[in-house]
């Protein structure tokens, strides 16, 4: 009885591996192989998920709403890019009048003997005090503002 019983699990043992390298499936040549042969079903045009069945409804698609959606979405991005346009230079035109409005006030409140903002010196004015304002190191030179700056190699200063 111990004999038998040893005699199952060596053939079980000795065919597991050999059912699992054989190929059964009916149109397999005969042999022994590792990788079986993959196939692949298609289903029947009809169906949701076929090739055929797909391509038939996108093409129906895109011939019966496609001509009119096209025609409509055309004229809808020629009027969004029109108004885009408009509302561009209506900014830039707002831009223009801001900055009109802020050189007329930069004026007005600077006395007629000082230098104009942006000016360029080479050197500083008698009686300059440094003063720090937000991180920045200016010169207050009577009420006028000066900033060091490099032009080139050599230090200039900007009236603020």
């Amino acid at each position: 009885m111990r004999t038998t019983r040893i005699l199952k699990a060596l053939a079980v043992t000795a065919a597991l591996p050999l059912l699992y390298l054989a190929d059964g499936s009916p149109d397999a040549l005969p042999g022994i192989g590792l990788i079986r042969e993959a196939q692949a079903l298609v289903g029947a045009p009809a169906t949701p998920v076929s090739v055929a069945g797909v391509a038939r409804r996108t093409t129906r698609r895109v011939v019966v709403a496609g001509s009119t959606a096209v025609a409509a979405t055309t004229q809808q991005q020629a009027a969004t890019a029109q108004q885009q346009q408009a509302t561009a230079q209506q900014q830039a035109a707002t831009a223009q009048q801001q900055a009109a409005t802020a050189q007329q006030q930069a004026a007005a409140a600077r006395p007629a003997g000082a230098p104009a903002v942006g000016t360029v010196v080479n050197a500083l004015p008698a009686g300059c005090k440094p003063e720090a304002r937000n991180g920045v190191e200016y010169q207050n030179c009577g009420g006028d503002y000066y900033r060091a700056a490099f032009q080139g190699n050599n230090l200039v200063y900007v009236v603020q």
